[in-house]
């Protein structure tokens, strides 16, 4: 049970948390700019150095307490792009130096009918980064191997990391909707996901004509 690391990484680093769930424009704000521990990967997990964060309106509603608290003085953020800095035990998918994403589903039991059927974001006992788990908006961020992406050479730091939750999301909702050649496709909507979307389906569609 050993851990590897990059050589002389920091003990401590700067990370914004919840601390009373509350309106982002109240007069007390619902985030802190602290100091804390760099976390230590368990095992099956990867420490992350974050290089890019995107902000998702989930986590607003986790900050803002909209959603019910999972985890005490969380740190939000969950579409995480960072370098690999050391593996915990029980790891082999990743390397250190590795550019690797963090998304939004942390973690699933693997067991339920769920997770057997390939729909494990229905999973019941499902986990998720910046809700259950400290997220993106620190130096640095611990996450599963198993639910890690390795991130192409062609995407940018700021540029891959929407994909890490609006870019699943909408890319999941366009292959469901399984849109025949010159079909009509709806947005409902108009949030991230819905703007990867569209640029998806122009793709697609340019494609189809060439």
């Amino acid at each position: 049970m050993t851990t590897t690391q990059i050589q002389n990484l920091p003990t401590e680093m700067k990370a914004w948390q919840v601390t009373t769930p509350g309106p982002i424009d109240g007069a007390e704000s619902p985030l802190a700019f602290v100091t804390k521990p760099v976390p230590t990967p368990e095992r099956g997990e990867v420490l992350v150095k974050v290089l890019a964060c995107g902000v998702c309106h989930t986590d607003l509603h986790v900050t803002e307490g909209d959603l019910p608290v999972h985890h005490e003085h969380v740190t939000p953020g969950h579409e995480i792009v960072g370098e690999v800095v050391a593996t915990g035990p029980e790891t082999s998918r990743f390397q250190l130096g590795d550019r690797i994403g963090i998304p939004w589903l942390r973690w699933t039991c693997g067991v339920c009918e769920f997770c057997r059927s390939g729909r494990e974001n229905l999973c019941p006992n499902s986990l998720y980064t910046g809700w259950d788990h400290d997220g993106g908006y620190a130096e640095y961020v611990t996450a599963p191997e198993g639910f890690s992406y390795r991130i192409p050479d062609q995407f940018d730091n700021i540029t891959a990391a929407p994909l890490l939750c609006a870019g699943i999301i909408g890319y999941r909702a366009y292959h469901r909707a399984n849109l025949p050649a010159g079909g009509r496709l709806g947005l409902y909507g108009f949030g991230g996901s819905a703007h990867i979307t569209a640029q998806i389906a122009l793709d697609q569609a340019w494609k189809s004509t060439c």
